[in-house]
């Protein structure tokens, strides 16, 4: 099994990214949602990976995080639920969010993802639920907004995030509005945040 793999980021398409890696370049499929995150091609990228092995091929999909490559595995005990779909979810949904979509039992969120109808929602919480648990839930989007903002902090995306955050945004929101902006290192507070709301506004 491959744990994650290390190394170069040298394509980006429309169905996934290659990593070169020791000489060999591995395609892998990613969730919509890494690709704003990722760095400029030829630099370093660490991807968490799943290898699926099936009767009609073998498939590589990779995450920046063990969270999301978890959620992932955890879509994909879903029955009905293939790694098509569970891309799907997690190209609109960050981990938390979804936990939370299936734990207050929020059909709508969830249908959000591209080809998942509301049937299949309510399948994936019913199959999901138990598995769960709020508290737990909670201390990972603590977590994760604690490092958001750490790792934002200083600079003109952490400002506009915090900036975000209130005027009641979640940081989860907030965080995934100023990351898809293009340039957005290049751009001052008062444009990303602009830009920001503008997106927000069309969701």
């Amino acid at each position: 099994m491959i744990s994650y793999i290390k190394g170069e980021l040298a394509e980006l398409s429309q169905e996934g990214i290659v990593v070169e890696a020791g000489g060999i370049g591995y395609a892998i499929r990613v969730p919509d949602s890494v690709l704003p995150q990722l760095p400029p091609l030829g630099n370093q990228v660490k991807i968490y990976t799943y290898l699926q092995v099936r009767e009609d091929g073998v498939g590589l999909f990779g995450f920046l995080t063990r969270d999301d490559l978890e959620v992932f595995r955890l879509l994909l005990s879903v029955s009905g639920i293939g790694s098509k779909a569970a891309l799907s979810l997690l190209s609109v949904l960050t981990p938390d969010e979804l936990r939370f979509a299936v734990l207050s039992e929020d059909v709508k969120t969830l249908s959000r993802a591209p080809g998942l109808g509301k049937k299949t929602s309510q399948k994936l919480i019913f199959e999901l639920k138990d598995k769960l648990s709020l508290e737990e839930a909670f201390e990972k989007q603590q977590a994760h907004a604690a490092e958001a903002a750490g790792a934002a902090a200083g600079d003109a995306a952490g400002e506009a995030v915090q900036a975000l955050a209130a005027l009641g945004y979640s940081q989860s929101e907030a965080l995934r509005a100023v990351r898809e902006i293009p340039n957005a290192g290049e751009l001052t507070v008062e444009e990303l945040l602009k830009q920001a709301l503008r997106r927000m506004a069309m969701l």
